[in-house]
Formats: structure tokens, C-alpha cells, sequence
């Protein structure tokens, strides 16, 4: 019975870290920050900076739908305040959110 259990808790833990890696997406956008989420796209990083030292949180606004999304992991993106970046993220999309995986100045 024990063999059985752990069998089934391997299956199932192998079954959790597929599901996670099949949620990675690549996609392209701009760090920016809450207080102006997709006002800021485009219009380089001193603003969003300034807001940022303010108070306001980093967001990612994807490049295609302008939807802004809060960054779970907000050192990630510490480099790229107001970039053009192409990021592999898990979105909650429930959350409206993202996990920042890996990023890199867009192309």
C-alpha cells in the first residue's frame, strides 16, 4: 500500500511540473509601472523610474493586447524599468499576473 501511495504522489508531482512548464509563454512588452500601466509604452524609463521610486509597483504590458499585468517577482524586471523586453512568464490569468521566468531587451 505504501509502494502505491508513493507511486501515485510521484505520478502526481510529475503531473503538477508538466502542467507548470506547459503554462511558460514568450512574449513581448514593456515594463512599466501601476500608476500608468500602458500610458508609459514607448515613452522611456524616466517616468516609469520615478514612479517606481514613488511607490508604484513594476507591471508588464503585453505588447499585442495592452493588457497590464502585476509582476509576482518584481526584482526581475529591476534592470528593464520602461524597456522594450520578451519575457518567459507563467501567467495567473485569474490575477491578472505574471512570474517573470526570464527576460531579455526585446529584438
Amino acid at each position: 500500500m505504501k509502494r502505491v501511495l508513493a507511486v501515485a504522489a510521484a505520478v502526481f508531482a510529475l503531473a503538477v511540473m508538466t502542467a507548470q512548464a506547459a503554462d511558460s509563454t514568450q512574449i513581448s512588452g514593456w515594463i512599466s509601472d501601476s500608476g500608468c500601466g500602458a500610458k508609459h509604452v514607448g515613452s522611456g524609463a524616466e517616468c516609469v523610474k520615478g514612479c517606481i521610486k514613488n511607490g508604484k509597483a513594476p507591471v508588464f504590458v503585453d505588447e499585442e493586447k495592452k493588457q497590464v499585468w502585476a509582476i509576482d517577482n518584481p526584482d526581475a524586471v529591476k534592470n528593464f524599468y520602461g524597456d522594450h523586453v520578451t519575457v518567459t512568464a507563467t501567467a495567473d490569468s485569474g490575477k491578472m499576473s505574471v512570474h517573470i521566468e526570464s527576460i531579455a531587451e526585446a529584438k
